[in-house]
């Protein structure tokens, strides 16, 4: 195969210097040149300009990592492997960007982050042709192709493409949630998790559309959202071929033909199909109300809440009927509304079988309406 006197390995664990390099390009330059100025290695051919290069390369396949690491002792076949490695300890970033002023520890890394900035996805795929301005990112792309899901978890086998999605995976078993929220004290099991969860805190929507300059806090809710304008479902259900824009919605949607109820409440065992419907039904008990009215205090269980609550304070009123030109803050009081114009009355009174556009003006017939505090006389409208 090759000659082991011919790799002459430092253990001394001290970084490689001028010296050392003159030094190895001597004895066994002969044994390893196959042209004029080239050195090339005898196990799998591949060539070096230098004879320093090929006794760095040989430890490839000697599998010796000369050059360890002080403080955590972890090895390294190049001294300037250890090097950069170093910086981890010490904190240092000495690789600047010049546009954004953000820093790296290697100068790899800030050559990747500038392809952020001009935009170059040198890196295709040949089946679909997405391109990724990292090898690695076309390399766990490729994966989605081939379906393969090299990551099996130990205790479930549940297997993942990629291994961070095992490690995230991992987290429910053990229950823990590394990531806290200094706000309010909210714990997650990914630090995205938590960064987006900030936004709440801190009213930051950093992705926009540009079609109707609405924003939001996720990338993939933006994503989400530019399907409206484009119309695409993509995601079709077998049983009834509805049409959907995420494959998430699909999920969900066919719960309703399974009848299956996955998220079960552990104080009152209701299930849910949706975790968010759970979620929501957990601050029943727990009586948490996390998002509160900035002007008023009023606080209240979910966001959605909270914003249409905002619409009193702004007097917005985004809601217009097409019709008489009324407007409202929330499309349930214009879907009300409409019913005026349509003549509909789809509720109606079980005891005398009157008709009504709302639901709780049949409530008001069948308690009498409204009552007057003086002459206890009750009225069917608080106009009468």
């Amino acid at each position: 195969m090759f000659s082991s006197e011919c790799v002459r390995v430092d253990t001394s664990n001290q970084l490689d210097t001028a010296e050392d390099c003159k030094q190895s390009d001597t004895a066994c330059d002969d044994q390893m040149h196959v042209e004029s100025g080239k050195h090339s290695c005898e196990v799998c051919t591949k060539t070096f300009t230098r004879s320093n290069h090929l006794k760095s390369h040989m430890l490839i396949h000697t599998g010796e990592r000369p050059f360890s690491c002080k403080l955590c002792s972890k090895k390294f076949t190049r001294s300037s492997s250890l090097k950069s490695h170093m910086l981890i300890h010490t904190g240092e970033r000495p690789f600047s960007c010049k546009v954004c002023n953000k820093r790296f520890t290697r100068s790899s890394d800030l050559k990747s982050h500038m392809l952020i900035h001009t935009g170059e996805r040198p890196f295709s795929c040949k089946v679909c042709n997405k391109r990724f301005t990292l090898s690695s990112g076309l390399k766990s792309h490729m994966l989605i192709h081939t379906g393969e899901r090299p990551f099996s978890c130990k205790v479930c086998n549940k297997k993942f493409a990629w291994s961070c999605s095992l490690k995230s995976h991992m987290l429910i078993h053990t229950g823990e949630r590394p990531f806290s929220c200094k706000v309010c004290n909210t714990k997650f099991t990914q630090s995205c998790h938590l960064k987006h969860h900030m936004f709440i805190h801190n009213g930051e929507r950093p992705f926009s559309c540009k079609v109707c300059n609405q924003k939001f806090t996720r990338l993939s809710s933006l994503k989400s959202h530019m399907l409206i304008h484009t119309g695409e479902r993509s995601f079709s259900c077998k049983v009834c071929n509805q049409k959907f824009t995420r494959s998430c919605d699909l999920k969900c949607h066919m719960f309703m033909h399974t009848d299956e109820r996955p998220f079960s409440c552990k104080v009152c065992n209701q299930k849910f199909t949706w975790s968010s419907s759970l979620k929501r039904h957990m601050s029943i008990h727990t009586g948490e109300r996390p998002f509160s009215c900035k002007v008023c205090n009023q606080k209240f269980t979910r966001s959605s809440s909270l914003k249409r609550h905002m619409l009193i304070h702004t007097g917005e009123r985004f809601f217009s009927c097409n019709v008489c030109g009324k407007q409202f803050t929330v499309s349930s009081n214009l879907k009300d509304h409409m019913l005026i114009h349509a003549g509909e009355r789809p509720f109606s009174c079980k005891m005398c079988y009157r008709k009504f556009t709302q639901s709780h003006a049949n409530s008001q017939s069948l308690t009498g309406g409204f009552t007057c505090e003086i002459s206890d006389k009750t009225f069917t409208s608080l106009r009468q």
